[in-house]
Order: C-alpha cells, then structure tokens, then sequence
C-alpha cells in the first residue's frame, strides 16, 4: 500500500544525469533535442549492431549534432599503444569528446598506465568495463586529478551475477571522493528502477537506451490509474483478436 508521502520523481525532477547509450543517429538527434539527456555513450558493439562501417565519419556526424554534450566515443585496438594513438585522434576531433578506455585489454593486461598519460596530458576519458572495486581504486589513482573523466561502473552487469550493486557503487562513489573531476556513471541498467537507485545513492550519471528511457517517462504515474490502463489493454487486445472461450 503507498503511503501518502511516498514520492516518486519524474524524470526532469531528478539530479542525475542521464545519458543516451546507443548508435542510431536518428535516436540520438531526437533525444538531443528534446533536451532531456546530457550526454551520449557509444561503443564498438552498439556500432556494429547499427550497421555502422566508417567510425570517423559515424562520430564527426555526431558532433555535428551534439555540440555541447559530452560524447563517449571508445578505443578498440588491442595494444596500449595503438589504444593511445585511437584515443588522440578521437579527443581531437571536439572539446565535448569523451574517449573511452576500457579497464584492461583481452589479456587482462591494467590500462592504468595509459590512463595515466593520457589523463595526464589533458585528454577527458571514460573508463570503462569496470565490475570491481579494485578496478576502481586503480582508475581513481591513475586519473590526474585536474582533468574531467568518467568512470563507469557496470552495474548491470554485477547485478547479473546475483549481486546487489548498490553497496559497490556506494563505494566506488567514496574512493572517487579524491578525485572531484571524476564522475562516476552506473553503466548497463537493466530496468527503469536503476534510475532511481542510482539516484539515491548520489551517482552522478546513467546511461539508458532509448528503449528504457521510454520506460522511465512512467515516473510517478499514479499506480490505480496505471492498473486501469494495463485492464483496458488485456480487455482491447482480446476483442482484436477475436478469441472465445
């Protein structure tokens, strides 16, 4: 039973931010737009998925668009070295640039040290793949203190592991308290109520798909209404079709 001061926010009402995670230009020019998100995330995977075959050409069609919103854009090479010279070319291409490093490459090996030079010479990073508190100490030490970056912490996916992520992301907010510049992003929810949880502990951003962003617009929703609306549904449903019992 609610409680009369039970109050759930609606999206425009919350302090996190939320930023759109995919790469379909079409979604990304009308969640910028719309003015709700304040960032973009991509990656190699989405990239593939949405038929992408030029990289450069895909993220200078971005920035064309999205100006003065940070942009994620991430490195694939396999080598720390090749990871370096991705990573120049893709900071150069706008102030708003994001470049995302993940945590270690396929050998385990810890980007630490090119995360160091690279935060270190200026360049805004967003670290990610990150599924443990020791991956964000490391992060954290390695980060130049006067440079922004992201640290992103996939939530999600220690949630998929039967672990409650709210108490490492808690923690993880605590060790990034030595780094003020750095934001920490709860990375691959799962559901709209990780946007609330993610909220409450003060992360600062999360990423959504526009699939669960739709979901999140039904913040606040008055429940009794809400059931109303699924009767109808079941009800319109079943005459369509036709069926007898």
């Amino acid at each position: 039973m609610e409680k009369a001061g039970d109050h759930i926010p609606r999206l425009e009402e919350l302090k996190i931010k939320i930023y759109s995670d995919g790469a379909d230009l079409d979604s990304i020019i009308a969640a910028y737009q719309e003015g709700l998100v304040k960032g973009f995330t991509t990656n190699p995977t989405l990239m593939s998925k949405a038929g992408i075959t030029n990289y450069m050409a895909f993220a200078s069609e971005v920035l064309r668009v999205v100006t003065d919103l940070p942009v994620s854009f991430e490195v694939f090479s396999d080598d720390f070295d090749g990871m370096r010279e991705q990573a120049e070319k893709l900071s150069a291409l706008a102030s708003n640039v994001y470049v995302k490093i993940p945590v270690t490459n396929t050998r385990g090996d810890s980007s630490a040290p090119l995360i160091r030079d690279l935060s270190g010479r200026g360049l805004k990073l967003n670290i990610t793949a990150i599924l443990s508190l020791r991956q964000v100490r490391e992060v954290a030490d390695a980060l130049d203190p006067d440079t922004p970056a992201i640290v992103s912490v996939f939530a999600g996916r220690i949630a998929d592991t039967g672990r409650d992520p709210t108490p490492l992301m808690r923690e993880a907010l605590n060790i990034l308290g030595r780094r003020p510049r750095a934001e920490l992003l709860w990375a691959s929810p799962r559901e709209a109520l990780n946007i609330i949880q993610a909220e409450s502990i003060g992360c600062h951003i999360i990423t959504v798909t526009p699939s669960l962003l739709a979901k999140a617009r039904l913040f606040g929703r008055d429940l009794e209404e809400f059931s109303l609306e699924t009767v109808k549904m079941f009800y319109h449903d079943a005459i369509k079709s036709g069926f007898r019992i």
